[in-house]
């Protein structure tokens, strides 16, 4: 699974980071950092709980 952030549109909530934080960080500014560009089988459910929970929308997921 292929995971993009949009940068611009994140809102720092951090849901992203809770939800999943071996694929996203923060900057100083609460901005979402992605650590990983792939989410393989053992990381899908997360990436989808961290979109899901992200209240701008800034995460994309596509296989």
């Amino acid at each position: 699974m292929k995971i993009e952030v949009n940068q611009q549109g994140c809102v720092g909530s951090g849901q992203c980071v809770l939800a999943a934080d071996e694929l996203f960080d923060q900057d100083d500014d609460g901005i979402v950092i992605l650590l990983r560009d792939h989410a393989g089988p053992g990381l899908r459910d997360s990436a989808q709980r961290a979109a899901s929970l992200c209240p701008a929308r800034a995460i994309t997921l596509s296989d």
